[in-house]
């Protein structure tokens, strides 16, 4: 059953990427393998530092879109914002999926 589940994240994923002109999903996917924890401001202001031309109510939408529908982030609802993570069975799948696209 979590073959199915992760060949559906694949799909899911694989897709995703596949629509990304500028970088910026594999940017923001390669910011959580490599980090932690983030909220929507910390991954605002990483993108604002690599040069991405985005708003914050952006960043915002393209995090929750990972969250609901990809189902690759782990969310930690505190206090006034919200801490995102990628889910620990997921990192292999993403790094190897990120890897591929880069080749």
């Amino acid at each position: 059953m979590s073959d199915l589940i992760n060949d559906k994240v694949k799909e899911r994923v694989m897709k995703y990427l596949s629509r990304d002109e500028t970088n910026i999903r594999k940017t923001v996917l390669n910011l959580f393998l490599n980090g932690s924890k983030f909220t929507t401001i910390d991954i605002y202001y990483y993108l604002i530092n690599r040069e991405f031309h985005v708003s914050y109510r952006g960043v915002s939408a393209m995090v929750g879109l990972m969250n609901t529908r990809l189902g690759i982030l782990s969310i930690n609802i505190t206090g006034n914002h919200n801490i995102y993570s990628i889910k620990e069975n997921y990192k292999d799948t993403i790094k190897y999926l990120l890897e591929k696209e880069n080749k």
